[in-house]
């Protein structure tokens, strides 16, 4: 009889731990969830960009005026899926994850207007995806406006990238900026924008000129029916066997691509007009992300 209870007990033990073990498992995975910035809750309602939303300060309940400021990201290339005013001068801004991938939230793309000039506000990007960021090392968003149409990198000293205890650990990137003419609308990146409407412009331009050493093809269909380029230059010379000595850019599309996609425009243009380069025999692959692919 005390054996058996003996061995009842043990029984109760190794269940008891394996329980534990179960619970410290899950713990363990809901911190990572937690350190890697995933907010599914949050994520799930950002089904579609802010479309001409003005922002109030929290129990404002009087008519609309200059100072409440009006987000918009209806447009290529934006993003921006939410807005929470924390305080007349502060704000949280909620970006959208890349198409196909909700864990991968990067590129911020958003215009402010209806502003008051002198106001001065700081906007908090707030669930970022990423640990390690550029926004580190100096690098700073760019700005435009309707009166200033180049895009200009705002000071770096204005800008800080951090992970707040206050997002569930989320990398944070906040900026401040003093709005200086009430007319203007401003808009605001997370870096020089490529978008596909240029590709193809680019692309379409390149090919009425009807190059003997330039072709055009189309590999597929993105997942949004958007073309997939493939775009050939080479040498006109029929003795030169470039099949051998053929050198190809390949590189696949999301919203980081705008790095790549200038660099592969310009590799594009010095190739067309560089007939050492063009005889080499390049290939150069594009897909649909924000504009060229990314280079490998």
């Amino acid at each position: 009889m005390p054996s058996r209870c003996v061995a009842v007990a043990t029984l109760s033990q190794r269940h008891a731990l394996v329980c534990c073990e179960k619970m410290e498992r899950k713990m363990e995975e809901n911190v990572r969830d937690v350190d890697t910035g995933s907010e599914a809750g949050r994520e799930e309602a950002l089904v579609g960009n802010v479309n001409k939303l003005m922002v109030t300060p929290p129990g404002y309940t009087g008519v609309s005026r200059k100072s409440h400021l009006v987000f918009d990201a209806c447009f290529e290339s934006g993003n921006l899926g939410r807005v929470d005013c924390i305080s007349e001068f502060e704000f949280d801004l909620f970006i959208r994850p890349d198409t196909c991938n909700p864990r991968f939230r990067v590129w911020f793309n958003f215009t402010v207007e209806n502003v008051q000039e002198t106001q001065r506000v700081i906007f908090n990007i707030v669930n970022f995806s990423k640990t390690k960021s550029l926004y580190r090392d100096g690098m700073s968003p760019v700005v435009k406006s309707t009166s200033r149409p180049k895009w200009q990198r705002l000071p770096a000293k204005n800008v800080y990238y951090y992970r707040c205890p206050d997002h569930r650990r989320n990398y944070v990137m906040s900026f401040a900026f003093c709005f200086d003419r009430e007319d203007d609308v401003y808009q605001f990146a997370y870096c020089y924008p490529y978008t596909y409407t240029r590709l193809q412009h680019y692309l379409d331009s390149l090919e009425r000129r009807n190059l003997d050493y330039l072709q055009r093809e189309q590999l597929g269909l993105s997942v949004q029916q958007r073309r997939l380029d493939l775009l050939t230059i080479t040498s006109p010379a029929p003795q030169l066997d470039w099949c051998c000595c053929k050198e190809s850019l390949l590189g696949k599309g999301n919203s980081m691509s705008w790095k790549s996609s200038w660099v592969m425009e310009q590799i594009a243009e010095m190739a067309r007009g560089n007939r050492w380069v063009r005889q080499k025999g390049y290939s150069a692959h594009m897909s649909k992300g924000s504009g060229w692919s990314n280079m490998l």
